[in-house]
């Protein structure tokens, strides 16, 4: 019964936090936004400006619809396997052989580290990973994070590759920010870790970090995500992008249309 108890008291410190993160930020509508994404059917980019506590968002009613992450949840199907032991932060011993299957992404036909899966966004190294984590314990570290619906249920290898589990693009910004500042329950040297990998460059005191996402339908791309942080003279901010349509609608047109929007906005 106390154990109960103190899980309850921890997921109701998790849940104000982002209500009241929520409540005390103030919202910009981004405007001219609908020229980074022409061609799409829908599309919304969210970013948060920690220092201004202020969300900069183009459309808004999209940002707040739950999708499939795909290769975003590799962040946190990562920091699963540290917080659960099950990976070690030395990235020599995460090391995972390659079966010898043959992949249409050359990167994935090799022997994977966890940085180096991040790299290529290998499934296959992460399919592996959320077996040894076991869904006991996926579950009880996405119900700890509270991410996005929690459902598993499409199962163990698959249930973030456009199946059962979804998260919107307001609340992969509010993890990310409250990941990133400690303001969750887990060890400050994953997390480090975590950002390490996903950091994409490191130049002139600006700090770029960001992980796509792509989903497939009958051979076409219909979901592009792009989710990550910018470092910039002590301050940081938050974003997340995601497209769709019938096809052309990848992880990495995300994150070109990203950078353009950054690079407008005298972030990047």
């Amino acid at each position: 019964m106390k154990c109960w108890f103190l899980v309850l008291i921890t997921m109701f410190a998790i849940v104000l936090c982002y209500s009241t993160m929520s409540k005390a930020a103030t919202s910009v509508e981004m405007k001219g936004g609908d020229k980074y994404f022409e061609g799409f059917s829908a599309a919304t980019f969210v970013m948060y400006d920690e220092t201004g506590d202020k969300y900069v968002i183009f459309n808004e009613p999209q940002s707040n619809k739950r999708l499939t992450p795909c290769s975003t949840f590799k962040i946190y199907n990562s920091l699963a396997g540290l917080e659960t032991g099950v990976l070690d932060r030395d990235d020599a011993k995460t090391l995972v052989k390659w079966d010898g299957a043959q992949y249409d992404f050359p990167g994935w036909n090799n022997d994977q580290t966890l940085s180096s899966a991040i790299k290529n966004s290998v499934v296959w190294y992460f399919q592996d990973l959320a077996s040894r984590i076991g869904a006991e314990r996926m579950q009880a570290f996405l119900d700890k994070l509270n991410y996005g619906n929690r459902d598993i249920s499409g199962g163990l290898t698959k249930f973030w590759l456009r199946s059962s589990i979804k998260i919107s693009a307001r609340e992969q910004v509010d993890l990310l920010y409250q990941l990133y500042s400690g303001k969750l329950p887990f060890e400050q040297e994953n997390i480090r870790v975590v950002f390490k990998d996903i950091t994409l460059s490191d130049e002139q005191g600006v700090r770029f970090m960001g992980k796509t996402g792509s989903g497939l339908q009958d051979g076409k791309w219909i979901l592009g995500w792009f989710v990550g942080c910018v470092e910039k003279q002590g301050k940081r901010f938050f974003f997340a992008t995601n497209i769709q349509a019938p096809d052309g609608a990848k992880g990495q047109k995300a994150k070109e249309i990203t950078q353009s929007i950054l690079k407008d906005l005298q972030i990047l």
